[in-house]
């Protein structure tokens, strides 16, 4: 089949990698535009612009999906499907151009966790296990019908890049699949059934503070959910701590929320609603990332100090 990739981040880069090393044929890849970034605002392409542009691949830097020009550039390539992963709203003239339409790698067990970010809800509200879908881009996002769907387990010392990674090679071996299957005409589209649906919309800045009354298991979670990036924060002396990495600590001391609780050589522990919480890596504000150990030695901090 000929193939117009759509991607931006890097979760999209394995299925890319798997296109490219498959018997269908990749037309070109579509991504956004390079972005001015950093102190420099340097022209910066997305991790999929840079991972074609060093494989000499074909792009189509595009902002606007709704553009005449851009739709013409897309039936010029007379594609037989699009591919997309981790890309944008597509409208439905793009949509109707290829023969097999666009299917999409949703990181979810659809109808479960429709929206932007259902790797980092999926964390965040604990649950046991997550999974891939495969689905035919319809007009209302995340609602097409699944083609292809795949279970995985998430680890108790899983947080978004770990998991994020699994579920991303997971789902590029079942993208070719799906399109095989699509080719040979054996594809089977079930229907996802809208009342089960819940939602994982966009990570806003606002939710990441941390809620110090919170349940231990909750904070913890969320830490696994919003790490690399953008990370849980607090306020410490002042100063905005991210956190990275906790672990749930039993403790019968009755503080006030965000309140240390106990400190070592190695260990910070802060009261949480129900118990403690141990913080394992963090970054102050102005600092690089690093493990509580080498905090605890150049920051002053003590036991019934509090945080937020």
């Amino acid at each position: 089949m000929r193939i117009v990739f759509m991607g931006n981040p890097a979760f999209a880069i394995p299925t890319l990698k798997t296109i490219l090393t498959s018997t269908h044929e990749l037309a070109a890849v579509v991504s956004n535009p390079p972005k001015p970034m950093g102190r420099g605002q340097r022209l910066r392409h997305t991790a999929v612009g840079s991972y074609a542009v060093e494989h000499d691949l074909s792009v189509i830097p595009v902002e606007d999906t709704n553009s005449d020009s851009f739709i013409t550039e897309l039936k010029a390539l007379n594609p037989d499907i699009f591919v997309v992963v981790a890309y944008k709203i597509l409208p439905d003239p793009v949509i109707k151009i290829p023969p097999y339409g666009a299917i999409n790698l949703h990181a979810s067990l659809l109808p479960r966790y429709r929206g932007a970010a259902p790797i980092q809800w999926a964390l965040m509200n604990g649950e046991p296990v997550t999974g891939v879908s495969i689905f035919q881009i319809a007009s209302k996002v995340d609602t097409g019908a699944i083609l292809k769907q795949k279970e995985i387990p998430i680890l108790a010392d899983d947080n978004y890049l770990s998991l994020s990674t699994r579920l991303c090679e997971t789902g590029a071996g079942m993208i070719i699949d799906t399109l095989n299957e699509l080719e040979s005409g054996k594809a089977v589209a079930k229907m996802q059934d809208s009342s089960q649906a819940s939602l994982a919309p966009k990570i806003s800045k606002k939710i990441t503070v941390i809620n110090w009354s919170w349940p231990a298991e909750k904070i913890h979670n969320w830490v696994r959910g919003l790490a690399p990036h953008p990370g849980m924060i607090t306020i410490i002396n002042s100063k905005q701590l991210r956190i990275y990495k906790t672990s749930i600590r039993e403790t019968s001391v009755k503080s006030r929320p965000g309140t240390v609780v106990f400190k070592s050589k190695n260990e910070l522990q802060v009261s949480t609603g129900d118990g403690a919480l141990a913080l394992i890596e963090i970054q102050l504000e102005g600092k690089k990332r690093m493990a509580m150990e080498l905090f605890l030695r150049g920051f002053p901090i003590e036991e019934g100090d509090v945080l937020g």
